[in-house]
């Protein structure tokens, strides 16, 4: 399977998602739009991977690229790909797919656990999951979900956490790809971010994860990504 990859910034790459690609031989190509690289043509990929960054959807003038790459998610949807949003790449795919995405009214930075809704614990992608399961969040904004999607998991400092549409779209506000190296690039890019909040958590708690807290989020990643591509 051919999967490609939009990455909006050198620190928040792929990470868990390459290694789940590379562990199930498919091969794997990434267009950085940040140093200007046009997006691709629909027809090199059979899978789409939207990645995060610290600009919103709304950032069009500081980053005209978005124009491009918005044009291209509704593109890859119409033309029936497989796409995952993970973060700000969600949040797109909520614009693009009718969905408002605006700021939340709390920022959610740090280890704070998901639950599924009804509708995730029957779903096929996420059914497999605990009903509640502690993940990674960076995020300061969110949105409505967008018209006939599926709502996968909510938390307390964020109520749409997750949506599914079609079964071939998928948008996750939390980073189950990261890793420990993922994980320092991000505190350390990110280091303006982490202001008190009650989601935010010290670089130092969230670097003190345990390699357990990562095999548990890419295991979830891994599980997911598995029965996407059923």
């Amino acid at each position: 399977m051919r999967i490609h990859c939009l990455q909006h910034v050198p620190f928040e790459g792929p990470a868990g998602i390459a290694d789940w690609a590379a562990a199930r031989g498919h091969e794997l190509s990434v267009t950085h739009l940040y140093t200007g690289a046009a997006p691709p043509s629909t027809e090199v990929f059979d899978w789409l991977v939207v990645m995060g960054g610290p600009m919103g959807v709304y950032d069009q003038a500081e980053h005209p690229w978005l124009v491009a790459e918005k044009a291209l998610l509704r593109e890859a949807v119409a033309a029936g790909r497989t796409i995952v949003g993970v973060c700000l790449g969600a949040q797109l795919l909520a614009e693009v797919l009718g969905g408002r995405v605006y700021r939340n009214a709390e920022k959610e930075i740090g280890w704070f656990p998901i639950e599924l809704t009804e509708a995730g614990r029957a779903s096929d992608v996420f059914g497999f999951l605990p009903g509640r399961i502690e993940v990674f969040h960076w995020h300061g904004d969110t949105f409505d979900l967008p018209p006939g999607t599926v709502h996968l998991a909510r938390s307390q400092g964020c109520g749409n956490q997750g949506f599914l549409w079609d079964g071939r779209v998928l948008g996750l506000q939390f980073h189950i790809e990261t890793t420990p190296e993922s994980l320092r690039e991000l505190v350390e890019h990110g280091a303006d971010d982490i202001l008190p909040g009650p989601y935010v958590q010290s670089a130092e708690r969230m670097l003190a994860a345990s390699g357990n807290d990562f095999a548990r989020i890419n295991g979830a990643l891994f599980g997911i990504l598995d029965r996407l591509a059923r």
